[in-house]
């Protein structure tokens, strides 16, 4: 169909039957708009908080949630929306929102989406697109979303009808929690969000007055195309949540893992982030870990899970205990790059795969037990079963003896390196300190390479859900959107962002948002001047460091532009009196940066990826 519509005059083409009335026709009684319907939905689906960065497109649905009492989080890209609604997934288990507008808005989220999807993050995201009637016509920020948006989410929900709101929305919020969790996006046309007489009388301006037989076919098709939009728009609607299907693994794979433990002589656990998607059982969970007395290894947001210290924890040397080991449980974990593709648990090891997607229990290795369902579930069946029918954990004693041995003699390097002075702060003592000195309550957000990396062998999480790194995709720039998700999910938290100097980049403007939305927060950057990670393999393989360095830039005072509090630290003595007055102005309320120069270290070298 040819021409345009937007402006007074312009014209549509239309080969349908033509209406001779001379103007659009008038809209019924107000009903309850489409951006009214989509705040009501949220609000029935326990959001509290929606993330976004406004746009036209998306307009009536944040006055909308306004006006229902939803907090609106304005950021300033829209993958910091995305990345916050992610970690409010995670720490809440109730699906995180974010609202973008159309076009741009929604292309800025595709690396957030993937990383989302990637982790198993339950979230709905909400994006703005041109008017029904004039997609495909080049209308402000149109194109084909779906094509790029689709590979990311588990759906692509399209709403062509004002009704359609709240039944998509109602499936959306299930299927992103529902299974494999991960998230669901809703396309929410401009016209289908404002009220029917506004719609209908910018449709009447689009067609104008005239009488000729193109004149009065462009109003026709409009009047029909209106009265499809908001067809029983005025008939009651209400919210209708669905319920979230959580995946049950079998009785027949519990018997299997049983008596595999039964027979295990040097059994060991591996817990990932999908064993705590349903965020109200880390309790329970952590109850179940301790009832089996499996030594256990902890990642993603399962670190902190039992807590800072506790004896079946484990935190160095995995590879080696999973090759030793003779019995292996993966919770939420399967044998990707981390695990060296299954490599790193022996073959002639019993291996138990807990999981809710069946392709991740079997990826790279086929398990001798598959137990797909939840896989928190599943460990805490199993324990009820393991102590009902008497299992001890008495029998493990000594191989639990030797990782904890293995974790002291590791610890004790760690101090040894810690010890080492330079020129400005080493960051095992950076970190050593961190760990001596924040409460009991801290929430960790881990957003960098080198730096975060070092930091994940030195801090010990406090509790369940006190971890937030972006996982498997390995994505910089979670920093800010996980921060601005763990404040609001748990208030009251003293929250700390470790950075790298290079990851920051992507986060420094959102310290305008932290300031004006008032989130408390202490930023460590470790100022080492380049891109570490990379650096430490480009230089000894290919003796060259194009591309990795960077200056040594003044965070802080970019920080401090924007409100927060900057505060600079270039040597080990600095270090101590700076910890202290970050912490006291963030329990203040007042964000602050640390901008703390790192000495080079070779805490990691050998440490790249593939």
């Amino acid at each position: 169909m040819g021409g345009d519509i937007g402006a007074a005059g312009a014209t549509i083409r239309s080969p349908g039957a033509v209406d001779a009335s001379p103007a659009v026709v008038a809209a019924p009684p107000a009903s309850v708009t489409g951006g009214e319907r989509v705040a009501r939905a949220l609000q029935a689906h326990g959001v509290r908080w929606l993330f976004t960065l406004c746009g036209g497109h998306i307009s009536p649905i944040l006055a909308a949630a306004k006006a229902l009492g939803i907090r609106i989080v304005d950021v300033r890209d829209e993958a910091t929306a995305v990345f916050a609604a992610d970690a409010s997934a995670r720490l809440t288990g109730v699906p995180g929102v974010a609202a973008v507008t159309a076009g741009p808005g929604i292309t800025n989220t595709i690396t957030a989406l993937k990383n989302a999807q990637l982790a198993q993050s339950p979230l709905v995201l909400l994006g703005g697109a041109a008017p029904t009637a004039l997609q495909g016509r080049g209308a402000l920020q149109d194109i084909d979303q779906c094509p790029l948006v689709a590979p990311h989410v588990k759906r692509f929900f399209k709403a062509r009808r004002v009704r359609d709101f709240l039944p998509m929305l109602d499936q959306a919020f299930a299927l992103a929690a529902s299974g494999v969790p991960g998230p669901v996006f809703v396309e929410c046309p401009v016209d289908l969000l404002y009220d029917e007489t506004s719609i209908r009388g910018w449709y009447a301006e689009a067609a104008g007055h005239g009488t000729g037989l193109a004149d009065r076919a462009l109003r026709w098709y409009l009047n029909r195309h209106a009265q499809r939009m908001f067809d029983r728009a005025a008939e009651p609607q209400d919210p209708a949540p669905q319920a979230v299907v959580v995946p049950q693994a079998s009785d027949g794979s519990q018997r299997a893992a049983l008596a595999a433990l039964a027979r295990a002589e040097r059994p060991l656990v591996v817990i990932g982030s999908q064993a705590l998607v349903r965020a109200e059982q880390a309790a329970r969970l952590a109850a179940a870990v301790a009832a089996l007395e499996l030594p256990v290894y902890l990642s993603g947001m399962a670190r902190g899970l039992l807590g800072r210290e506790h004896p079946l924890q484990m935190r160095h040397q995995r590879r080696l205990a999973l090759r030793e080991a003779d019995c292996v449980l993966l919770a939420g974990v399967p044998c990707d790059f981390r695990l060296d593709y299954g490599k790193h648990v022996r073959r002639s090891a019993t291996l138990i795969a807990a999981n809710r997607s069946a392709r991740d229990a079997r990826l790279n290795r086929r398990p001798d037990v598959a137990a797909i369902g939840d896989a928190g579930a599943f460990v805490q069946a199993l324990a009820q079963a393991w102590v009902g029918q008497g299992g001890e954990g008495s029998r493990w004693a000594a191989w639990r003896d030797t990782l904890r041995a293995r974790d002291a003699q590791r610890e004790a390097e760690i101090d040894q390196q810690a010890a080492q002075a330079g020129e400005h702060v080493n960051p095992i003592a950076l970190f050593r300190a961190l760990e001596r000195e924040a409460g009991p309550n801290t929430v960790l957000v881990a957003d960098g390479g080198d730096f975060v990396a070092t930091a994940s062998y030195v801090l010990h999480p406090r509790s369940p859900l006190s971890w937030l790194d972006p996982g498997a995709f390995g994505t910089l720039g979670v920093g800010a959107g996980f921060a601005l998700g763990a404040a609001l999910a748990r208030p009251g938290c003293e929250l700390w962002v470790v950075f790298g100097d290079g990851a920051c980049g992507w986060s420094l403007a959102e310290f305008d948002t932290f300031v004006r939305h008032g989130i408390p927060l202490v930023a460590v950057v470790g100022n080492d001047g380049g891109w570490t990670q990379i650096a430490r393999e480009q230089v000894k393989m290919l003796h060259d460091d194009v591309g990795t360095v960077l200056a040594r830039t003044d965070y802080h005072a970019v920080a401090a532009g924007f409100g927060a509090a900057g505060l600079l630290v270039r040597r080990a003595d600095e270090w101590p009196a700076a910890l202290a007055e970050a912490r006291a102005l963030a329990a203040a309320g007042r964000p602050v940066l640390l901008n703390v120069w790192l000495d080079k270290t070779e805490f990691r070298d050998g440490s790249i990826s593939m």
